[in-house]
């Protein structure tokens, strides 16, 4: 299997709705007393991240476009992390949450700029 933007949008949402519900539910993981911090806010920033890829994967707009854009939210999010403490926009985080939105932005933009939209047959590679 060729990887592409519009299955690496799927799987990403996927993943982030599932990391989203993750976080209503009490777990070690993700959530107030998890490794990852979040509050609320946090948890719906996470599913709407997810809906915008699953999205994206299906819209005129392309798959690309959607990680692109995800992608610079989070390395925004990356760096105000850095800058600001405990809560960024009222997204309450910790230094876990912190790294794991640089590797997150680093894959999520990688996907977006360097993966084609659609994957290719063997007669077109």
């Amino acid at each position: 299997m060729i990887a592409n933007a519009k299955t690496a949008a799927m799987v990403l949402g996927i993943v982030f709705v599932i990391a989203g519900a993750l976080g209503f539910i009490p777990n070690p993981i993700v959530g107030a007393n998890g490794i990852f911090l979040t509050n609320r806010l946090h948890d719906w920033v996470h599913v709407g991240s997810g809906i915008v890829l699953l999205l994206g994967a299906y819209s005129p707009l392309g798959a690309g476009m959607a990680l692109r854009v995800v992608g610079i939210v989070y390395a925004i999010l990356a760096v105000l992390g850095f800058i600001m403490s405990g809560m960024v926009f009222g997204i309450a985080m910790n230094m876990a949450d912190h790294w794991l939105h640089v590797v997150l932005a680093a894959v999520i933009l990688y996907a977006g700029f360097a993966l084609p939209e659609e994957a290719r047959t063997a007669a077109t590679a």
